[in-house]
Formats: C-alpha cells, structure tokens, sequence
C-alpha cells in the first residue's frame, strides 16, 4: 500500500511541475534531495554504530544485565504475569533501556526477540494442565495476549532521555542548537507512556 502511496505521489509531483512549467525544478529538487539523502545516511550511520557499539559492549560487560535487574519491580508491575526469571524480561528491559536512550535502532532487535520470547510463554500456557487453565485462560491462536499489547504500547510510546535520532536530524540541516528538542521530547514522550501504561493496566483488568 505504500508503494502505490508513494508512486502516486512522486507521480503528481512530476505532473504537477509538467503542466506548470517547472520540470527544471523538479528536477533540481530530485538531484539536491538525493545528494542530501546520502549525507544523513552517511551521518546516521555513524551515530548508529557508535551507539549500537555502546549498547553491545553494555551488554558483554553485564552493564544491561544489572540495569535489567534493578528494573524487576518495574517490569513486575507492567507485566505482572510473566514469571520473574523468564528470558522474555530481559529482552523487554533491554528494549525499553535503547528506546530511553533514544536508541531505535538497537531496541528492535531487542524487541522481536521479546515477542517471540512472550509467544513461547503463550505456548507454553497452552500445553498446562486444566486446572492451570481455569485461573488463566490463554488467548485465541493467532491473537495477541495482554503481555505483548502492553509491551507493544510500551515500545511505541517510548520514553526518550536522549532523542538522538531527532538531533541527529536537526544536526543535519544545520540547526544551531540540535539538543534544543531534549527537553519537550521528554515531556512528550513521558506523558506518552504514563498514558500508554494507564490504558494498558485498564484493558487488562
């Protein structure tokens, strides 16, 4: 669907600049967006592999796993279903620590192993006994269960401390002061994800 939204786009755009005369703008303006294209790749690419390096050597040197821990009553509170020692925690934490830090890139990774961590735990209800059964019912086949909505809208939500993507940008397209948007992104996103929690905790019960 988008690829038919965007092809119908650039399309009218070509139109548009035939039937007024202006091809030579057009053109101009597909060659300048293409160089600057290739700029912020270059410039987010770098900033992505140092932060994503910066989150793996969290990870090998246990940073992640402590920082995991201290979030247990947190996580306990969000997902107070899934037992405390399993694999689906920590894949959660370490998403929600990148998405703090501002980290997209290295939170998705994170995050589909989180879902098909909680997808094994879904399973796995199923396979209990009856009796299991009767304080937990498990979701239709196919569908998504409370945990992973709540996750999702966890992740979506995003509370950011550091938007690095968006100063990224603004550093990009020469703002003179990037960092500038720290602080209403972090009013926006907080009030984002107490609200996401509140609706969360509401459709659960």
């Amino acid at each position: 669907m988008l690829n038919y939204l965007w092809a119908f786009m650039i399309l009218a755009g070509v139109l548009w600049g035939a039937l007024h005369g202006n091809l030579n703008a057009v053109t101009d303006g597909v060659l300048t967006s293409a160089k600057e294209s290739v700029m912020l790749c270059i410039t987010m690419l770098g900033i992505m592999s140092f932060w994503t390096g910066i989150m793996e050597i969290g990870q090998k040197s246990g940073l992640i796993e402590r920082m995991s821990a201290k979030m247990g009553p947190l996580l306990h509170f969000l997902f107070p279903k899934i037992p405390r020692e399993h694999k689906s925690l920590e894949y959660i934490s370490t998403n929600i620590i990148a998405n703090i830090l501002g980290l997209g890139w290295a939170a998705t990774p994170a995050g589909l192993k989180a879902m098909e961590s909680l997808k094994e735990l879904e399973e796995e209800r199923r396979k209990t006994s009856s009796a299991s059964l009767k304080k937990r019912k498990p979701v239709p086949k196919g569908s998504a269960n409370n945990e992973m909505c709540t996750f999702l809208i966890i992740n979506i939500s995003s509370l950011q401390l550091i938007p690095v993507n968006i100063i990224a940008y603004r550093s990009q397209y020469g703002s003179p002061n990037p960092a500038a948007v720290v602080g209403p992104a972090l009013i926006a996103t907080l009030i984002s994800t107490l609200v996401g929690v509140a609706f969360a905790k509401m459709m659960d019960r």
